[in-house]
């Protein structure tokens, strides 16, 4: 955030001690400790369920399967430390009393794996290439929107001009999808930086197997920034391996020593196990939830809207399904967001309510069942990416389904890889939609929800998946983003909270999930930012 008046001057905090604290070690609390002696060498195999990326550069488009990979080899300009942004690459900033200037001071002891000296230079490259639209960028640049001119003021200061004060900024600098990378490896063409990208991390990439593995080695010269030692792993064997049930066999096995995407049965059946240990990182940004297009088709009417949330029947679902490793959620921010806030009356299931709005609303019970109007049947839409839906939540999504055909609803479940979901969405072809989204801090909320996020990023992807166009909401967001005063950050937030959740665009389901199982072998791995692991101190005891 912004600092305020009384934080305006330059905002240091004690090196690495203050970073380890900010990432959470694997071992269930807020630490990364271990009983075990800390040992050199050894490669660490990780097994994930993702979608494989189509990029390793992560300024290109900007998902999830991006930041589990390129923390590993890409650092930030910032870090978090309970939710504030502390130094990680810039080891301090200043903000002008006006809020439309911030200016960073940049270690001057860090290089780029390729050699490189990381410096302003890099930084203003950086910044470019996120917001360049040839980038395709779509988490980056949506989180630089108020950006619009770097200045390298000398060798190891970066000045930043905004667009309007932005609360949000320094958050959105800890997020590895606007990462420093090599400015030498950024001249290159696209196709070959998406390869190779080059970070400044304790991994660099050094090959790429297209649908089986990417290959990270240590890096030999890197500067501690998190966390007090050098990389003690000699490398990172990263394996796509898609099949949930051949993942946990392979980490069961010794194959592989991490593993993402777990399976609800499987950390059910780890937590017996001493061998293996849940690593549960709830997601920061937005909650698990269902985006009604409130622009296309039948969801542009309210009631019909309505009709769709009170007929979903969602409770047994996740109670039979996730064995207890999902709660239910009420709120569109993710429960680690302190300004989340939630109203479980507009969700409860009740098919009376359902069949009431669909009737007054002028839809009729058909033959079949599913209700008809004007001679159209009352059918949804709802593409699902197998990549990011885990098979339980496909599972309650199916619930779902038959749930909503008991009130008259035709859902039609369109399972697609990724990138034909994806190219659903940008061709607007459907009328729910989830569609998981992480980023630091309640800012999330603006670029969801603002009606600007319904004009598409270069990438293609508009993040205003609900289609949600309100003036009031837009005030109430752009205020929120431009004070650093947090109560009043709060009272906004909640504002606009109470009219998103009540405008029926939004169904809440739970946490984005995001559970690592670990073989007890492993040590040391802590989380980032974006709750994804980092294992720049982590070791293996075979």
């Amino acid at each position: 955030m912004i600092l305020d008046s009384v934080q305006k001057t330059t905002a240091v905090v004690a090196g690495a001690a203050a970073l380890l604290l900010v990432l959470a070690g694997c071992t269930g609390g807020g630490t990364a400790t271990s009983n075990s002696t800390p040992v050199d060498g050894g490669t660490l195999t990780y097994a994930s369920g993702d979608a494989e990326p189509t990029c390793l550069d992560p300024h290109v488009g900007g998902n999830y399967p991006q930041a589990l990979l390129s923390t590993q080899y890409i650092e930030e300009l910032t870090a978090l430390d309970d939710g504030k942004p502390v130094p990680a690459l810039a080891k301090s900033w200043t903000t002008s009393d006006d809020g439309r200037t911030l200016t960073f001071t940049l270690r001057d002891d860090v290089t780029f794996t390729d050699g490189t000296p990381f410096d302003a230079a890099a930084v203003v490259a950086n910044i470019e290439h996120v917001q360049d639209p040839a980038t395709a960028s779509s988490t980056g640049y949506l989180a630089l929107q108020s950006i619009t001119k770097a200045t390298a003021t000398d060798d190891h200061t970066v000045t930043l001009t905004l667009s309007r004060p932005d609360s949000a900024l320094l958050e959105s600098f800890s997020q590895p999808w606007v990462g420093m990378e090599s400015p030498k490896a950024l001249e290159r063409s696209q196709a070959v930086n998406c390869e190779s990208p080059v970070g400044t991390g304790p991994f660099e990439v050094i090959g790429w197997k297209h649908g089986d593995r990417v290959t990270l080695r240590k890096n030999a010269d890197y500067t501690p920034l998190r966390g007090s030692t050098e990389p003690r792993l000699d490398g990172i064997t990263w394996r796509f391996l898609p099949d949930s049930t051949s993942r946990y066999a392979a980490l069961q096995s010794g194959q592989v020593d991490v593993i993402d995407n777990a399976q609800p049965d499987q950390l059910t059946a780890a937590s017996s196990k001493g061998s293996i240990r849940d690593l549960d990182a709830p997601r920061p940004g937005a909650s698990n939830r269902l985006e009604l297009n409130s622009g296309h088709g039948v969801f542009r009417d309210e009631a019909v809207r309505k009709a769709f949330i009170a007929g979903a029947e969602i409770d047994p679902g996740i109670r039979s399904l996730f064995l207890g490793t999902a709660k239910r959620s009420y709120s569109v921010l993710s429960s680690v967001e302190p300004y989340g806030y939630s109203d479980k009356s507009l969700f409860e299931y009740s098919p009376t309510k359902a069949k009431r709005l669909l009737d007054d609303a002028g839809w009729k019970v058909g033959s079949d069942g599913i209700r008809e109007k004007d001679g159209e049947q009352l059918t949804v839409t709802f593409p699902v990416s197998t990549n990011q839906s885990v098979p339980a939540e496909r599972s309650l999504f199916q619930q779902i389904q038959a749930s909503e055909k008991a009130v008259g609803f035709k859902v039609v479940l369109q399972e697609l890889d990724l990138s034909s979901w994806y190219a659903a969405l940008a061709a607007n072809e459907y009328d729910v939609v989830s569609a998981p989204y992480t980023k630091v801090g309640a800012d999330v909320l603006r670029i969801l929800y603002d009606s600007a996020s319904i004009t598409p990023a270069p990438s293609g992807y508009f993040a205003n998946l609900a289609q949600l166009d309100d003036p009031e909401l837009d005030d109430l967001l752009q205020r929120a983003a431009q004070t650093s005063d947090t109560s009043e950050r709060g009272d906004l937030y909640e504002q606009a909270q109470e009219i998103i959740l009540s405008s029926g665009t939004v169904l809440p389901l739970y946490d984005q999930q995001n559970h690592f199982l670990l073989r007890s072998s492993v040590h040391g791995v802590q989380t980032t930012a974006v709750s994804t692991p980092w294992f720049g101190t982590a070791w293996i005891d075979r």
